[in-house]
C-alpha cells in the first residue's frame, strides 16, 4: 500500500456513508441545476416566438423569472439539508476520535484514547477501521487550514482558537488522498494527508504497535544514528518516544519508517527518501520549517538513516 496510490483526489468515488450521502445529494443539485436550465431555455424560446395574444410581461417576470427558480431551489434546499442534518450530530458514545492539528505545511496527527501509557502521535496519515464511525476534531496551531478528504466526507476549516468536528463512518478498506483546501502560505499545495480504512483487526494490531516506545536499535549503525539524532540536535525539534520526547516543532518521529510518505504528500517514504530529505529539504519543499543539513555527509548521514528507517 503506498499513499501516491490511493484513489484519486475525487469526490465522486465515494468510500463513507456520509461521503454516499453528499455525493447523492450532489447528483440531485447538479440534476435540479439541469433542470431549472432547460426550463429558464424553453421559457426564454416562449417568449421570443410571436404570439397572436402576447403574454404580458408581469408572468414573465413573476412566473418565469420568480416563480420557476423559487420552486425549484426552496425545493432542492429543503431536501439537501433534511437528510444532511445528521451530519454534524453530537459525538457517538462508541466513535473514533482522532485530533487533527494544523500546521504550516503538515497535519499533526493524535489518537487520545490509546491502548498503553503511550499516546500515538504521527503526521500527515489517518489510520481508521472500516465500519466504526470516526470524529476528527480539527484544530490548528498557526493559520487557518481547510481539512478535505473528498471521498470520506465533506471539507472543514481549522480555524484558531476554535475546535470543529467532521463526523464520518468508513465503507470499505482502502488508501484516501486529502489536501489542505484553503490557502495557508508558501507550501499550501504540499500539505497533503492520507487516509488509510483497514479492517478491524488490522486497525487494532496497529494502534496497538503505534502506542509502543521507538524500537531500540539492533545494530550498530542505527545504534551510531541514535546518537547522532541526539548530539546534532535533532531532538530540539522532534520527539522519540523512550529516547527524546522534548521537541514539538516537527513531527513525532516515533515511528516514522512505518508512514507512507514524507514532508506531507512530497516523497514516497520508501528506501533513500529519508536521505534525501534530510539533506534537500528546502529544495524538495521552499519554505519548510526544517533547515537543510548539507552538512550532514558520510557515516554520520548513513548511521542516522539507518536508524530512521529502523523506527517501524
Amino acid at each position: 500500500m503506498n499513499a501516491f496510490d490511493a484513489t484519486p483526489l475525487t469526490m465522486f468515488r465515494p468510500a463513507s456513508v456520509e461521503a454516499l450521502l453528499l455525493d447523492h445529494i450532489t447528483w440531485l443539485l447538479i440534476g435540479g441545476a439541469v433542470a431549472l436550465l432547460a426550463v429558464m431555455s424553453l421559457l426564454l424560446a416562449l417568449a421570443l416566438r410571436r404570439h397572436s395574444r402576447p403574454i404580458a410581461a408581469a408572468w414573465w417576470i413573476v412566473g418565469g423569472g420568480l416563480g420557476v427558480p423559487a420552486v425549484l431551489l426552496t425545493t432542492l434546499f429543503l431536501y439537501s439539508v433534511s437528510v444532511t442534518q445528521g451530519l454534524d450530530r453530537a459525538r457517538p458514545p462508541d466513535a473514533l476520535i482522532v485530533d487533527v492539528v494544523g500546521r504550516m505545511w503538515w497535519w499533526e496527527i493524535h489518537y487520545p484514547d490509546t491502548p498503553g501509557p503511550g499516546r500515538v502521535t504521527l503526521a500527515n496519515e489517518i489510520r481508521v477501521p472500516v465500519g466504526r464511525q470516526v470524529l476528527l476534531s480539527l484544530g490548528t496551531a498557526d493559520v487557518i487550514h481547510s481539512f478535505w478528504v473528498p471521498a470520506v466526507g465533506g471539507k472543514m476549516d481549522t480555524v484558531p482558537g476554535r475546535d470543529n468536528r467532521l463526523l464520518f463512518t468508513p465503507r470499505e478498506p482502502g488508501t484516501y488522498r486529502g489536501i489542505c483546501a484553503e490557502y495557508c502560505g508558501t507550501q499550501h499545495a504540499r500539505m497533503g494527508l492520507t487516509v488509510v480504512v483497514q479492517t478491524p483487526a488490522e486497525f487494532d494490531a496497529w494502534l496497538e504497535r503505534q502506542a509502543r516506545d521507538a524500537i531500540p536499535p539492533d545494530d550498530e549503525a542505527a545504534r551510531r544514528g541514535r546518537q547522532v539524532f541526539l548530539s546534532r540536535g535533532c531532538d530540539s525539534c522532534h520527539a522519540i518516544r523512550g529516547v527524546a520526547e522534548r521537541g514539538r516543532l516537527g513531527p513525532d518521529l516515533t515511528h516514522v519508517a512505518s508512514r507512507l510518505e514524507l514532508g506531507a504528500g512530497t516523497l514516497r517514504n520508501d528506501h533513500g527518501a529519508l536521505a534525501r530529505w534530510i539533506t534537500t529539504v528546502q529544495d524538495l519543499k521552499p519554505g519548510a520549517r526544517m533547515p537543510a543539513t548539507h552538512h550532514l555527509i558520510g557515516r554520520d548521514l548513513d548511521d542516522l538513516v539507518a536508524y530512521l528507517e529502523h523506527l517501524r
